[in-house]
């Protein structure tokens, strides 16, 4: 049974109501589009009284990372979020707190990178933060937003995980649309998060240094050490999941599927485009075509196994991604090919790149990323090469 009352929320509203339920401690912030009216909706409720923490305006996001870095050393509950260029700027600390076990909570509104000059969404900023060892997960609609943003902290701070984790919400797409959802009671998301005690928090009277120095002799078991413990993550994130499902009735886990059943063909997407592609997957049902929808709840740590798992009945399976890497095709598409090597040699994987800059993403077009994937497979099956094609680019680049 699904609990609480039905309201209407921007995206950017349903992160802050989470982060004001989850009691943050400390709220550290730069403002950048499309980001910031969570941040200026957490500092109403923090001048308002809703919420008691304190409300840090600083002068960039890297300092805004850095901030949150120490007060969540000192044992605070925090909260960040960027998008973008801002993320970039945030990136060189980024790596601090997943190296120094600090449960940072992070919300970005994805969008493009420059240049030129973009604050639409696509995942290229996303892309670039693949490797900073964050518990990484995207959310598809409001609702969504809220949820992950409430489980990010019962991840992070769990003593098993204690990974810094961060929600991906597309940029205007959730966080400026106003959609229905459920709002819990208080006292229930009060119940899922406990107090936040990070077991090695530094303490004024018995001083020590912490992540300041590791020379080479010492530098690859520190990173073995993070990597081994960051893989371990994967259960507790699922048991996370289970309980918040039994609390609130609504279920996550690291691979969805869309009407998967007696499904060859698959179409596979991250964030707010997904619903696109269920309505799309709706209608190739309709005309006769088996085709169903895996979404990536997690992106890290990846979800190998389930993944496996999700394709095991597949003959085709067609990627999108909403970034590029250059010279490379799409990202995700590596990634999934990478994930399955070796492990499904029949299985063909076809990647499209769409949506970029914050094009819209039409049904008409994930159908034809179907139909064009089987002619694609064809021209492999022939030997031709087959480029990464990115969906509606207009003759002449659109001038």
């Amino acid at each position: 049974m699904t609990k609480g009352k039905i309201v209407g929320l921007e995206g950017s509203f349903a992160v802050a109501e989470a982060v004001r339920m989850a009691n943050a401690d400390v709220i550290a912030a730069y403002p950048i589009t499309p980001q910031t009216h969570i941040v200026e909706r957490l500092s109403e409720m923090v001048a308002d009284g809703d919420l008691d923490a304190d409300f840090i305006c600083v002068e960039s996001e890297h300092s805004a990372m850095s901030a949150c870095v120490g007060a969540s050393a000192a044992g605070a509950r925090v909260f960040t979020c960027s998008a973008g260029q801002g993320l970039e700027l945030m990136h060189e600390v980024l790596y601090i707190p997943s190296s120094m076990r600090l449960p940072v909570v992070a919300v970005a509104a994805n969008r493009a990178l420059s240049a030129p000059l973009s604050v639409w969404c696509d995942h290229s900023d996303v892309m670039a933060l693949r490797d900073i060892s964050w518990i990484q997960m995207f959310a598809e609609n409001n609702q969504q937003a809220f949820d992950l943003t409430t489980c990010a902290y019962r991840i992070a701070e769990d003593k098993d995980v204690l990974f810094p984790t961060m929600v991906h919400i597309d940029g205007f797409y959730l966080s400026h649309v106003i959609e229905d959802m459920v709002l819990p009671e208080e006292e229930e998301v009060a119940g899922f998060i406990p107090d936040y005690e990070h077991p090695f928090v530094l303490d004024p009277d018995k001083p020590v240094s912490m992540g300041c120095y590791g020379p080479p002799f010492i530098y690859p078991e520190t990173k073995k050490a993070q990597d081994v413990a960051f893989d371990n993550t994967r259960p507790k994130i699922q048991e996370i999941w289970d309980e918040f499902g039994e609390i609130f009735g609504r279920h996550y886990s690291p691979v969805e599927s869309y009407k998967m059943d007696g499904a060859r063909i698959a179409l596979l997407t991250m964030g707010s485009c997904s619903e696109t592609a269920m309505l799309a997957v709706d209608e190739l049902r309709e005309a006769g075509i088996d085709v169903g929808l895996i979404r990536l709840r997690l992106w890290r740590p990846f979800p190998f196994k389930e993944l496996r798992e999700a394709v095991k009945q597949l003959d085709l399976l067609v990627v999108l991604d909403r970034a590029i890497s250059f010279g490379m095709g799409g990202p995700v598409c590596s990634e999934l090919k990478s994930a399955l090597y070796n492990k499904r040699e029949d299985l063909k994987i076809v990647g499209f790149i769409a949506g970029l800059g914050g094009r819209d993403i039409q049904i008409s077009e994930f159908k034809y990323m179907v139909t064009q994937a089987q002619e694609k497979v064809k021209a492999i099956e022939r030997g031709e090469e087959v480029e990464t094609e990115i969906i509606g680019v207009r003759e002449g680049g659109g001038r």
